[in-house]
Formats: C-alpha cells, structure tokens, sequence
C-alpha cells in the first residue's frame, strides 16, 4: 500500500499496488556501487526517464554497458537533516546501481582510503575520470560506497521480522545500579546558595542602615 500526500495541501491519497518480483536469471549483480545525488529529491529520480539518465550517467562513469539501478533512497531515511526551506535546497537521494562487470578504476580511486583521507581534510576526492554526472546530478563522491558481493549470496540488506515478540520467559529487567552518596552533593547544591543569599542580604543591610547621611 502506497500513501502518498502533498506538501502543500497536506492531503494524502492511498493506493494499493501488487508488485511481482522475478529474480534475474544472472542472479544480483556482483558489483554494487552507492551514489549520493544532493541535487535531487527521491521523488524526482523515481520516474522512468529520470533514472534512465542516471543510468547513462553511471554507464559513462563505470564504463559497463550493463548497468542498472538496484536501489532508491531518500537521504532522511540514511539520517540526513530535513532541508531548509530555501528555493533550491533538496533532500538527497542514495542511488545503488549494479553490474556484473568489475569497478572501473575511477571509481576505486575515488573510493580509496588516500581519497577518503582527502575527504576529512575537506578536500577534493581523488577522480580522475571524466565526471559524465554533471550538470543534471551533483554527485557527493566524498559518499561513494562500492560493494562486492559474493558470488551465490545476495546483497546485504535489512532482515524484516515477523512482528511478534518471541516466547522467552518473563520479563527480566536490568539489575538496579548501586546506591550513591548523594548527601555531599545536595549540601553543597542547598548550603551554596543560602550562603549567597546570606552575604548578599548583609552587604544590603550595610549599605542602607550603616551608609546613611549622619550615621
């Protein structure tokens, strides 16, 4: 079930839509890579003709002609921070696209710890290819994650469970944390400020009964 609303009006619509997965019968693709688009909102790479473009973009990056997007991810469900409300600022989206062919050397060099050390100095990542990305998408290359997997094992992804908590007996909370000596603490945190008050009523008392004209 789809529920989809609009940001401007806030109303929300619902569909339900059955989708049939066929595997491939050359099973997932082997070699995975992550691409932060900062340019884009997910929904603006959802379509069709968007993510063909982005496929010609990555072909042109990885140089493999059978290369595929396995994956689309909004930036908020990675932890991003929601935009601000400025014209032009988006959400980000993670794209994961997929081939059976090796990484080209561009993107193992953009991926290598002497890019990723350039990263954290807040310097440009190591790319030496020709970035086919631009202008339509502004890639975070300091993001890249590429992927191997395994031959006969499918990508790692989030093992859904069954939504029943499992049978395990009665519920054993935490064993209670050892008693601590809270007197200094409170004294200090009473006696600190009484004594403040003391002092500060004293020099008053001074200053409007012993500073007088006459006395």
């Amino acid at each position: 079930q789809v529920l989809a609303y609009s940001r401007a009006t806030y109303e929300t619509v619902a569909q339900r839509v059955i989708v049939t997965v066929v595997p491939s019968p050359a099973g997932p693709p082997r070699y995975q890579g992550e691409f932060l688009v900062a340019n884009r909102d997910v929904e603006e790479l959802l379509p069709l003709p968007a993510r063909r473009l982005f496929s010609e973009a990555a072909r042109g990056v990885w140089e493999r002609g059978d290369l595929g997007i396995v994956n689309v991810t909004s930036a908020l469900h990675r932890g991003a921070r929601v935009p601000l409300p400025i014209e032009g600022r988006r959400e980000g989206v993670y794209v994961t696209v997929g081939s059976h062919g090796p990484f080209s050397q561009c993107l193992v060099a953009a991926a290598s710890p002497q890019s990723r050390l350039r990263c954290r100095l807040g310097q440009q990542p190591v790319a030496g290819c020709y970035d086919t990305f631009a202008p339509r998408f502004s890639i975070a290359w300091c993001n890249l994650s590429l992927l191997e997997v395994p031959v006969g094992s499918a990508a790692p992804g989030p093992a859904p469970g069954s939504g029943v908590l499992e049978e395990g007996g009665d519920f054993a909370p935490p064993t209670a944390a050892p008693a601590a000596d809270l007197l200094a603490g409170s004294l200090l945190t009473l006696l600190l400020p009484l004594l403040l008050a003391a002092l500060l009523c004293l020099l008053l008392g001074h200053l409007m009964c012993c500073r007088r004209e006459g006395l």
